[in-house]
């Protein structure tokens, strides 16, 4: 007898312990490695980068996690590691290091590259005890999950402006003891993993759940969330990795009151990720993709043309709606695709990573070859993708099968 997405297999009440762990957990990873983007200005002046290199730094570091975590996915899903999530943590220490004493530019593509293999392995896999603890409540449990990982990104720029940035480059090499404290944690949580019977491998005459749509409906679902995907991490690559110089270059900003703004856009950004998956679980995910993603086209259509202030507030604004889609797209993928939670992850949190890296080195080179104030003009088009939402299937499992 099949079963339906909406009956909630995990249905109970959801773990909160462990769900606070992982958000912490992703708090942690997320905070260390947005300390790369946030060190751009340093090793721009440092190593005398132009945006290109720039870009490729974060082409390499974005590019080696998207290749790599729909791999560690399947590999998990079928069989599943209970401490996979302490290599992880243990990558990403080591790209700390590499980071902080890196003595040239190939030296920080390979430490870009051990932060990328962090994020790969750590993604995934967190994401499957996030959903595990759920209690079936999936989409405030990946809100939950989520919202860690982005209030950790958003300390990246206060902590360069204020430790880093002070101190040099070698200072980063501190944060390797945050990395260790993280490891701890993880090791806890794989013991529950183990302990509570998830590490065994599933069984391979497992029943395939019924979804109420067939494969070529679900096909084509999943490529319009990839291209939704494309659409919010590429814009927000334009944010993430070029905003302090934006605000630099259009405005005169230093380059500590422009990490300070990019913290507001970073930190509304996590607020938009709590909304979005609760408001998924109560009024539908599809709602949520549509209002958030084609929803924000005004804010971005006007942002080039504002002052200052009003590019701080735009942004926050574009940050929290964008950000709140997320968990929507990513639990509306899982709900796709239920036996291939590990996959399905691995391929979201990687087409995130890999559009972010490959925005960035292409953002970067145009605007080497026009401006930074070109490029925000371009990419405030890319919301009107969001009209592709009209196309995903409505309803549950269950509404679709009546």
């Amino acid at each position: 007898m099949s079963r339906s997405i909406a009956a909630r297999p995990e249905a109970g009440a959801p773990a909160f312990s462990v769900l606070g762990a992982i958000s912490f957990c992703h708090f942690l990873n997320d905070m260390m490695q947005s300390l790369l983007p946030a060190v751009y200005p340093l090793l721009k002046g440092g190593f005398d980068l132009d945006f290109g290199q720039i870009g490729l730094l974060s082409f390499t570091y974005q590019v080696t996690a998207s290749l790599l975590q729909p791999l560690v996915g399947l590999y998990t899903d079928r069989r599943p590691q209970a401490y996979s999530l302490v290599v992880g943590m243990g990558s990403t220490l080591c790209g700390l290091l590499a980071l902080a004493f890196a003595p040239s530019y190939p030296a920080l593509l390979a430490a870009a590259m051990l932060l990328g293999i962090g994020s790969s392995i750590f993604h995934p896999e967190s994401s499957r005890i996030a959903r595990i603890a759920s209690g079936g409540a999936h989409g405030l449990a990946q809100s939950l999950f989520q919202v860690g990982g982005n209030f950790g990104s958003s300390l990246g720029p206060l902590l360069a402006a204020f430790f880093i940035l002070p101190r040099g480059q070698a200072s980063l090499a501190w944060f390797a003891l945050v990395a260790l404290g993280g490891m701890g944690v993880v090791m806890a949580l794989g013991h529950w993993f183990r302990s509570n019977g998830h590490a065994r491998a599933p069984s391979r005459i497992a029943p395939p759940v019924d979804t109420g749509l067939s494969l070529g409906q679900r096909r084509r679902a999943l490529a319009v969330l990839v291209a939704l995907m494309f659409s919010k991490f590429v814009y927000l690559a334009a944010l993430g990795n070029y905003y302090v110089f934006y605000l630099m270059s259009r405005f005169g900003s230093t380059q500590e009151d422009a990490q300070i703004y990019l913290f507001v856009f970073l930190a509304t950004s996590a607020g938009g990720t709590v909304i979005g998956g609760a408001l998924g679980d109560r009024l539908g995910r599809k709602r949520v993709i549509w209002a958030s993603i084609l929803g924000v086209l005004p804010f971005t259509l006007a942002l080039p043309y504002v002052g200052l202030p009003a590019t701080i507030g735009l942004s926050a604004i574009i940050g929290f709606m964008l950000s709140s889609a997320f968990p929507a797209i990513l639990v509306y993928a899982q709900e796709l695709t239920p036996n291939r939670i590990g996959a399905v992850s691995g391929l979201f949190f990687g087409f995130a990573f890999g559009m972010s890296g490959v925005g960035a080195a292409a953002l970067g080179e145009l605007a080497d070859r026009t401006s930074i104030e070109f490029v925000y003009l371009l990419c405030s088009f890319l919301p009107l993708i969001g009209l592709l939402a009209v196309f995903l299937p409505s309803g549950d499992a269950a509404s679709r099968r009546s």
